[in-house]
This record gives structure tokens, sequence and C-alpha cells, in this order.
């Protein structure tokens, strides 16, 4: 995977090898609640807010082990994130998606800290510009809360808009990146 440093994880595009079966998941409690983070032999799958829109529901055969390297380092990323030691994350982050989907959560990846864009904006940059609605949807359907910063993309008039965490979640993670409601650039 090609990695930035000074910008967030970035989503490759692949799926999940054939006969891939040593998922591992955890919890782990953040200032804003409780999160699931799941991960396999390609990376990180999904990390979400408990309850949240599209959450991940364990299913037969993963095997709870916050231990796991994988699932321990995405903690420790997440600890530095929330304590302000850390903006980026540098992840291997693995889905399952549509290629737009994918080349959407790229996009999102780009958007440094601090700053936001409109979905309009996001659509463009992942190539589209005409599909705002599809940008959209694949933004709701980001499975890495946090790390793939989709609390950064707002409405067209710079308005707090949809967040599959819930939008106290997205004003919060907003604030604590210094950037509030309306600040589209």
């Amino acid at each position: 995977m090609n990695r930035k440093p000074n910008r967030g994880a970035r989503p490759a595009h692949r799926t999940r090898p054939p006969g891939a079966t040593s998922t591992v998941w955890c919890r782990h409690a953040c200032p804003l609640g409780t999160l699931k983070i799941v991960a396999d032999a390609s990376g990180v799958t999904a990390i979400t807010f408990d309850g949240q829109k599209h959450d991940v529901t364990p299913a037969p055969g993963w095997h709870e082990d916050a231990r796991d390297p994988r699932l321990a380092e995405t903690v420790r990323q997440l600890d530095r994130y929330f304590a302000g030691r850390a903006s980026t994350f540098d992840l291997p982050l693995a889905a399952r998606g549509t290629p737009f989907q994918h080349a959407v959560w790229r996009a999102i990846a780009e958007v440094p800290p601090g700053a936001t864009i409109t979905y309009a904006e996001l659509a463009r940059r992942a190539g589209r510009p005409a599909a705002v609605r599809a940008a959209a949807a694949a933004t709701a359907r980001n499975p890495w809360t946090i790390v793939v910063p989709c609390h950064r993309i707002v409405g067209a008039d710079g308005s707090l808009t949809g967040y599959a965490g819930g939008l106290g979640r997205k004003r919060a993670l907003l604030a604590h990146e210094g950037a509030g409601a309306g600040s589209a650039r």
C-alpha cells in the first residue's frame, strides 16, 4: 500500500483474499464511545462506533483478541489521535467496496486535519463531479470511522450533515481537529 506520512490512512483497492478466515476484532473505549475494530489477513477491515449506522456485527468464526498486533496498533494510533499527539494514521486498510467507493474513500483520506470539504468537492476529487449523491452514499459506507475521516465532509453550505456515528460525534471530531461547523475550505 502506498503510504503518505502527512495524510490520513489510505484505503487500498483490494478485496479480502479467498479463504481468509482469521478475522479478529475488539472493542475499544474512546472519548466518544466504544469502537469496534476488525482485521483479517488483508488489513484493518472496519472501525465503527458501537450502534452506529452500518455497525459491524461479529460473525461466527471471528475471534475477539485485543492483543492481536493489527488491533493493538490500531488502538495505539487511535489513542494518540484522541490524546492530541497525532492527527493522521498509518494503518493497512482493506475492505470490500466498488471501485467508486474506494475512489471516494481515498479522496476522503486526503482531506487534511482541521479542514472540511463539501460532498460536491468530494465527488469531483473522486473523479465523478456529477455523482454528488453517490459520493455521499459511499461516504456513509466508509468502514473506517475516524481513520478515513468522513467527519470532514460537510454540506454544500458548510453545515454538518450526515455522519454514521451521529452529528454530535462529527461535531466533536471536527472541534478536536480545530475545524468548526461552516469551515468548508
